[in-house]
């Protein structure tokens, strides 16, 4: 996925979690939309670089938006909207082998307890059905890549529901996007949320597929590259 121009700076302050003031190269203070809800540790610190996209939408209260940052040489994108869109990407292009094979792919559709799944794949001749949760992975715990970074009842809710499709003898998968380019094994962070790690155990036994890949990223485009292997 290609990049809208993106316009580099440091990070002044992060704030009311959707909110960064941020000092671009030409020394003028913006205020940019931060699309990211969770705590973003190991993501930002005080002056570290970062790349906004600019949106000249006169229906937009803020003009740019927060999508890169750089901790120890390391790029990350902090865009969580962004994870839906390379997948998409890499299952039509073919990079996720395992979720190949199927005539259709729906983005955004209704299922569970009120709930939108991130994709729907579809046979209609035979159907068969194939729902896809994607999280996007930014968090670094000492030597590890983790998923949550803070405590999520939602993607619990997530979980659960992706095993009621299992049920229902439909094949459902869990899908982590690591949105950064450290080159560390994936875990489940159980030290941050231990009931989104029990649910995630359950939901394995009982039939939920787990997928991680890797993506790369430049300031020019992100995109997933390669699967990894989920430690214990």
């Amino acid at each position: 996925m290609k990049f809208d121009k993106l316009y580099k700076g440091k990070l002044i302050k992060r704030y009311k979690r959707f909110l960064a003031d941020i000092q671009l190269e030409d020394d003028s203070i913006i205020t940019a939309h931060v699309p990211n809800s969770g705590a973003m540790t190991s993501c930002i610190e005080e002056n570290c670089p970062v790349w906004v996209s600019f949106h000249d939408n006169p229906k937009r209260k803020l003009k740019y938006t927060l999508e890169l940052t750089k901790i120890d040489e390391n790029l990350i994108c902090i865009n969580t909207t962004v994870a839906n869109k390379i997948a998409i990407e890499a299952i039509n292009n073919g990079t996720i082998k395992e979720l190949q094979g199927y005539e259709s792919l729906k983005p955004e559709q209704k299922y569970g307890q009120n709930s939108r799944i991130d994709i729907l794949l579809e046979n209609s001749s035979s159907n068969e059905k194939c729902y896809v949760e994607i999280k996007s992975v930014s968090l670094r715990l000492e030597d590890t890549l983790a998923f949550p970074d803070a405590i999520t009842s939602r993607g619990t809710k997530h979980l659960n529901e992706l095993r009621d499709m299992v049920k229902e003898g439909h094949r459902a998968v869990m899908l982590y996007v690591i949105q950064r380019t450290d080159e560390k094994e994936f875990r489940i962070a159980k030290e941050i949320d231990s009931k989104y790690y029990d649910t995630f155990k359950e939901v394995i036994k009982d039939g939920v597929e787990v997928l991680v890949y890797q993506s790369s990223i430049s300031c020019e485009e992100i995109d997933i590259i390669k699967k990894k292997k989920l430690l214990d």
